[in-house]
């Protein structure tokens, strides 16, 4: 089959690129405007494969958008394209409506004009596969997990534009019987992440001797997914999903921010012993800083029902996952230079209430 994948140039979007390439053998069509976050770096392993393809689009622009559709034929759309960076959502919402509310509402208009136009077996195979996060439900409390019955509660603009689209793309599949599926996943880490998250933040820091910022207390309660393992999670919906359905994926690895960053100290103590001047423990750059403006306590994943009608389970543990992702930061370190080399230099985004 023919995949064509939104935002394949971002950090899960090229995982997901790399695992199509690598694992499978369909074609694959790498959509993506190149904004700050895009990097065909993190593609550098596939790129010469004759089934691989990429187009630098927007995916807010229509007629663009269509010459695509009608020149490469999709038969599955995987769309991951999106502002999503809960900082920069504050810093500028604007953009999050811009990309992730009226960008796939664009991408639907297209794909739906498309699948139409189809003959008989195609149109009954084709596929559109909407990539969304966990944190449409909110926040949680000391206990529970979210399921894919749980009540829309997002608190952040980044949050709201993904619960945003993600009521398009239902709308879609019940108006106009568009094939829709649609996945919310936790917290991603590993190679080729961008860092101005927590965890490669964390990690070039540390290696740079700067401070480590913790929000609050640092007793926000994330799930984390090695993004590999969430790539394979996402071709198995796209594949084998039942369409109209939802599909949450996670990692089973609840953790607290301060445990990752601690956790992240430890492995640097081992794998990069020789410090920065002037470092003696790498937890001792750790600094409390104000949160961040509506901060939700806890998020967590119940990934059942993906196991229990796919057959998908992550293989990687916290641990195992957690030294990979520093192991291939010390090993890579032309590809994050190069990425601290342009606009984004670490800073601290998110500050305005």
């Amino acid at each position: 089959m023919k995949f064509l994948v939104t935002g394949g140039a971002g950090f899960i979007g090229s995982a997901v690129v790399r695992h199509l390439i690598t694992n499978t053998g369909h074609d694959v069509v790498n959509v993506d405007k190149l904004t700050y976050a895009g990097n065909l770096e993190s593609l550098r392993a596939i790129e010469s494969s004759n089934r691989y393809h990429f187009e630098q689009a927007d995916i807010c622009d229509s007629p663009a958008i269509t010459a695509l559709f009608n020149r490469h034929q999709p038969d599955i759309v995987m769309h991951l394209a999106a502002e999503s960076h809960v900082d920069r959502s504050i810093d500028g919402p604007a953009a999050f409506i811009q990309t992730n509310i009226v960008g796939t509402c664009v991408l639907l208009e297209v794909a739906r004009s498309y699948w139409n136009g189809l003959e008989t077996n195609k149109k009954a195979s084709f596929r559109f596969h909407h990539i969304s996060t966990d944190e449409v439900y909110g926040s949680l409390g000391e206990e529970g997990l979210f399921t894919e019955e749980n009540r829309y509660e997002p608190n952040s603009p980044y949050s709201a534009s993904k619960a945003s689209s993600d009521h398009l793309v239902r709308s879609w599949k019940e108006t106009y019987g568009l094939p829709t599926l649609i996945t919310n996943c936790s917290n991603n880490y590993g190679p080729y992440h961008f860092p101005e998250k927590l965890i490669p933040l964390v990690i070039l820091n540390a290696l740079a001797g700067k401070p480590l910022p913790v929000y609050g207390e640092g007793n926000q309660v994330r799930d984390w997914l090695y993004v590999n393992d969430h790539a394979r999670a996402l071709v198995h919906v796209a594949t084998e999903g039942v369409l109209g359905e939802t599909y949450n994926i996670g990692g089973h690895n609840e953790k607290q921010n301060i445990e990752v960053v601690k956790t992240l100290c430890e492995l640097l103590e081992e794998l990069a012993p020789n410090k920065p001047e002037g470092v003696d423990r790498y937890e001792s750059l750790i600094k409390y800083v104000a949160d961040r403006p509506g901060h939700d306590i806890r998020y967590a994943i119940d990934a059942s029902k993906i196991q229990r009608e796919l057959g998908w389970v992550p293989e990687e543990t916290f641990e195992t996952g957690m030294r990979k992702t520093v192991q291939w930061y010390l090993d890579n370190e032309t590809w994050w230079q190069h990425v601290l080399d342009g606009s984004y230099q670490g800073q601290r985004l998110g500050l305005e209430a």
